[in-house]
């Protein structure tokens, strides 16, 4: 099996069994995001545990394969996580999705979001990618505005 065709696997195991997936409380924010280019969906709500530690985060949504799978793949990443580690996360991987297939994310702090590193070559296809990433720092910025 070739690389590329693991990294369409991944995608597709995380897109029909979505992880976390299903709105669940309690939770700190709730965001809606939409991405108007193809008009996926997605509610996401993030509950924070002592010092800032994301304790879960879960979501809804309705889309393409690659926004749920991604987001699927991000909830993995980030629970557990300090909201630092989560928006470094975030920072990367939008570096790698806008790198034009020129950036590559480490395994080892990545995971499964490396599967994702195709889609940056389709530009039409990154905004779907971030969509649950995007969710994921609009909700972490509404906690720290209270």
């Amino acid at each position: 099996m070739d690389l590329k065709s693991l990294y369409q696997d991944i995608i597709l195991d995380h897109y029909r069994a979505k992880h976390h997936s299903g709105l669940r409380e309690p939770f700190a924010v709730e965001v809606g995001h939409v991405n108007p280019s193809c008009g996926d969906e997605l509610t996401l709500r993030l509950a924070l545990g002592e010092g800032g530690r994301i304790e879960d985060v879960s979501y809804e949504a309705v889309g393409c394969s690659i926004s749920q799978a991604s987001t699927s793949v991000m909830t993995d990443l980030v629970i557990g996580q300090d909201v630092a580690t989560a928006l470094r996360l975030y920072d990367g991987f939008q570096e790698m999705l806008e790198g034009q297939g020129q950036v590559t994310l480490d395994e080892d702090t990545y995971g499964d979001a490396i599967a994702f590193e195709g889609v940056a070559q389709f530009p039409a296809r990154v905004k779907c990618a971030l969509l649950g990433w995007a969710a994921l720092r609009d909700a972490i910025g509404r906690t720290e505005e209270r």
